[in-house]
């Protein structure tokens, strides 16, 4: 039987979760629209209640894509609302500030046919080419292994994810509080399902370009990895004794930051190694923080 034009578009529903980011939804939706899947797919951009309010970001999507708001407050109620207000039966995750090259989308769902969930290679993106801040120096060295990730840890970040949404659907969707995208493929993982890695999916996120960027940043990441330890099993010990080892990691990956082609010179090498250092430090102080107030900032 011949397949509708409408069923075709509904085949595929890209999910973008989006908060008070305008200008870089207006990048990612630019990349998505450059595409060269070759049949008709829908964008969701799920918005989280931006403050510039409904109006504005339906403006800034200029029709490029379907919008939802969900008014529960973080990145993992966002995209469980894109995902409701999805029509494709096969999902495709990235996030608002990310820019997705042009492949993407073709080489994440043909990857589809290895596993029952794809995660793609993340590459980092410099304000300015080949002259890295010290902060920015750091991510590009240490940033999205998304390639470790899947094949050490069983998970893919949320910017390039690819699933069935029966099988979304079968896992449930995301949770709040924790690191979700480690938590959703985890538990993916424990219901059968099996991810595999697409480096030719690939997906750039702009590096954090200062020292505080990069600390929001892990001290958000600290506090969702500490939700997740926390009520396992001897999860207030085990969570102790590695950041206790914080500051010995840094030692332990100075090899990495001195071989890694990502830098090209000394220069940037020695800022990178700064924040390795600094930024290792302040996680024990922050770690310890969150063990001893049971997670509460």
């Amino acid at each position: 039987m011949q397949t509708a034009p409408e069923e075709i578009s509904a085949r595929v529903s890209v999910i973008v979760p989006h908060y008070h980011d305008l200008p870089a939804l207006g990048l990612c939706l630019s990349a998505l629209g450059r595409q060269t899947y070759p049949h008709p797919f829908e964008i969701v951009v799920a918005d989280n209640a931006s403050p510039e309010g409904r109006e504005a970001v339906a403006a800034a999507i200029a029709g490029r894509a379907k919008l939802v708001v969900v008014e529960e407050r973080g990145a993992g109620p966002a995209r469980n609302g894109g995902v409701a207000a999805a029509s494709g039966g096969l999902l495709a995750f990235t996030d608002c500030d990310c820019v997705p090259e042009p492949d993407w989308l073709s080489r994440g769902l043909a990857a589809l046919e290895r596993g029952d969930l794809v995660g793609g290679r993340m590459t980092v993106l410099l304000e300015e080419a080949g002259r890295p801040r010290p902060a920015e120096a750091f991510e590009a060295v240490f940033a999205f292994d998304n390639e470790r990730y899947i094949r050490e840890m069983g998970f893919s970040v949320t910017a390039n994810l690819f699933c069935r949404k029966a099988v979304f659907e079968k896992v449930g969707g995301f949770r709040v509080g924790m690191s979700e995208d480690l938590e959703w493929c985890q538990r993916a993982g424990a219901a059968g399902y099996r991810i595999v890695y697409e480096p030719l999916a690939v997906v750039g996120h702009p590096a954090r370009r200062t020292w505080e960027e990069l600390r929001a940043k892990w001290r958000r990441l600290s506090a969702e990895t500490f939700a997740l330890t926390a009520d396992r099993p001897m999860g207030s010990l085990r969570w102790f004794l590695r950041s206790l080892l914080l500051p010995v990691s840094a030692v332990a990956h100075t090899p990495k930051v001195l071989a890694s082609p990502a830098l090209t010179s000394w220069p940037q090498r020695l800022g990178a190694l700064g924040v390795l250092y600094r930024l290792r430090f302040w996680r024990l102080g922050d770690a310890l923080g969150l063990l001893a107030s049971g997670g509460r900032r």
